[in-house]
């Protein structure tokens, strides 16, 4: 049985979502999500009106997500 993951390639920066097989591997079918996560991402922050906070499995750092509205000028 696989389990369905999401991650960021160490190589490419792409962003995958697929199936992950029990080697840790990508199933047959991992789909390309770069351009749909982070406004996925963003609309889920502006929706729940927070931020989020975490920290890098590479290299241990504690980062803050947040959406800030941009203002036109």
């Amino acid at each position: 049985m696989s389990e369905f993951k999401i991650g960021c390639s160490p190589l490419t920066s792409r962003i995958f979502a697929g199936n992950v097989l029990k080697d840790g591997t990508w199933g047959k079918t991992k789909h390309d999500v770069t351009e749909t996560a982070p406004a996925v991402v963003a609309q889920h922050l502006i929706q729940l009106d927070e931020s989020i906070e975490f920290t890098n499995s590479m290299d241990g750092k504690k980062y803050k997500l947040q959406v800030v509205e941009v203002k036109n000028d």
